[in-house]
């Protein structure tokens, strides 16, 4: 069976150990940036490589010019896939310390732009899985290298410009999935500007994300976004590009054709002050 949105823990256990299934752990925290490998030394599920949301998920940052998680050069993401062992047969499960968006979403998002479909992210994360009473263990695990060709599809891309031109037409929907605070300019605590793109709506990230540390269910998610996808163009961006992921994940689960992500986001969209800003609910 092929897992393309979200995995249940229960279906994931069984798993483990599976020839051509493969864990890739992507625990990170944005004010620690070593906690994340440190988490996975410490518990992963058993026979997970880790991924590091800097160094494996995004490529150089340039200063005044791209965001804070560019997306990594086709060319090195292509090395690094194969590098890890991943093959056209390969189910690629990701996870994170939560329920995906930090930052098994951006994997399962990185995969399906280079032209491969057996991605999926384990719903609740490390947190439900061990909850539930599922195998961990500690230390490394080294990946076996294999060959793995791209197909990249950039239809998924947005560019700036493309961002501008769909907040001036009738029709497009520009969809903001940071919180609600800092959608608003309100409680920015991580870029130097605070607000959001003019004409885009609020679309939390977490707001699909049960008290139980999981994924509602899909006909929940599907009325959540039923509005935006009545629109023409639908494009999603976040603070950096990495938990808009997510929510372009959740699109997937509830049945909606991939949506466009403006992987830059907020980060890159700032660095032009010729770019405008709003403020406010």
């Amino acid at each position: 069976m092929s897992y393309t949105n979200f995995v249940k823990p229960a279906e994931a256990q069984v798993l483990i150990n599976t020839p051509d299934v493969l864990f890739i752990d992507c625990s990170f925290a944005l004010n620690d940036k070593e906690w994340g490998r440190k988490e996975y030394e410490q518990s992963h599920i058993p026979g997970a490589i880790y991924a590091d949301l800097d160094k494996d998920l995004s490529g150089a940052i340039i200063a005044g010019v791209t965001g804070r998680h560019p997306l990594p050069e086709k060319r090195d993401l292509e090395a690094k896939f194969a590098a890890w062992g991943i093959a056209p047969t390969t189910q690629v499960i990701a996870y994170d310390a939560g329920a995906g968006f930090m930052a098994a979403a951006r994997l399962w998002w990185l995969l399906k732009w280079a032209g491969h479909e057996k991605a999926a992210v384990l719903d609740g994360g490390k947190k439900v899985w061990a909850g539930m009473g599922f195998p961990l263990e500690s230390g490394v695990v080294s990946p076996k290298a294999g060959t793995f060709t791209a197909h990249f599809n950039d239809s998924l891309l947005a560019s700036a410009e493309e961002v501008m031109a769909a907040t001036a037409k009738h029709g497009s929907c520009v969809i903001d999935s940071r919180t609600a605070d800092r959608y608003a300019g309100q409680n920015e605590t991580i870029d130097p500007v605070a607000g959001h793109i003019p004409e885009a709506i609020s679309r939390p990230f977490n707001a699909n994300i049960t008290s139980d540390g999981v994924v509602a269910g899909q006909e929940t998610v599907r009325a959540y976004f039923a509005a935006d996808f009545a629109k023409e163009d639908v494009i999603f961006y976040c603070g950096s590009g990495v938990t808009a992921a997510f929510n372009v994940l959740l699109s997937a689960y509830a049945g909606y054709p991939l949506p466009k992500l403006y992987a830059g986001s907020w980060s890159e969209w700032i660095t032009d002050p010729g770019r405008p800003v709003a403020v406010g609910a």
